[in-house]
């Protein structure tokens, strides 16, 4: 059964070998999209605001504050901030009631294999430090040679600060790191970073990530563009 991806140009393989490569959370790693979806439908739901899996996950990696002082402002809501900070611990109460750490299928194995053939790995993700722990174990973070969280940045995605400060904090020029994102946000991010960009389409249609200069199914498809075959056996979809 051939791999499910689009190239540009049809190349086969990579034109280039990055030193580093730098990796979203959710949506990559971990399959906490829906949850994200539930925990923000039921927090707005309260103050009469309605909102779909596409208007959230069109907005994966931005900053909270932007995307629920927008829902707000579009209800007719004044996000004061004494609203937003109930709202949204109102939604972190509820996405841990909800979520379930489960890693997307071969990512572990993704993550060993790319760090025993010399790659620098790092993390990229508009969610804070402490909910990153939360969700990732330490087995996991400890693979990566740099965590760039919401809470440590000045301008969240689409901006292109949070994967300029990974490649800085990996001791690498932009032009040396690729990117794996699955989100538009995410995807502009590291485009103006300057990096190559390889979108998963795990939570959007391929026609929202047109901007990354790949796109493909399971991070298993990416490992033949650098390395050639996968080494690793599937692994089963599995609790962290």
């Amino acid at each position: 059964m051939p791999t499910d991806y689009r190239i540009r140009k049809n190349a086969k393989r990579l034109s280039f070998r990055p030193k580093a490569v730098i990796f979203d959370m959710d949506g990559v790693i971990v399959d906490s999209m829906p949850y994200h979806f539930l925990a923000w439908y039921e927090a707005l739901r309260p103050l009469g605001i309605r909102v779909t899996c596409f208007d959230i996950y069109m907005r994966e990696g931005e900053r909270w504050e932007k995307s629920l002082g927008d829902f707000l402002k579009t209800a007719g809501l004044d996000p004061t901030k004494k609203l937003l900070l109930k709202t949204f611990r109102r939604r972190q109460r509820i996405f841990r009631s909800y979520f379930k750490r489960l890693i997307f299928s071969g990512a572990e194995d993704f993550l060993k294999c790319l760090d025993k053939r010399g790659y620098l790995l790092g993390l990229v993700t508009g969610t804070p430090l402490a909910e990153v722990k939360r969700i990732l174990p330490e087995r996991i973070r400890s693979m990566f040679g740099i965590l760039v969280t919401g809470d440590r940045v000045k301008n969240g995605k689409p901006h292109p600060e949070p994967y300029v400060k990974a490649a800085q904090g990996l001791r690498v020029r932009p032009a040396e790191c690729m990117v794996i994102e699955n989100a538009p946000l995410g995807i502009e991010s590291a485009k103006r970073a300057g990096m190559f960009c390889i979108a998963l389409a795990t939570s959007l249609p391929q026609e929202y990530l047109e901007r990354a200069d790949v796109v493909v199914r399971r991070l298993e498809d990416i490992f033949p563009l650098l390395e050639g075959p996968f080494p690793p056996s599937p692994l089963p979809h599995k609790q962290l």
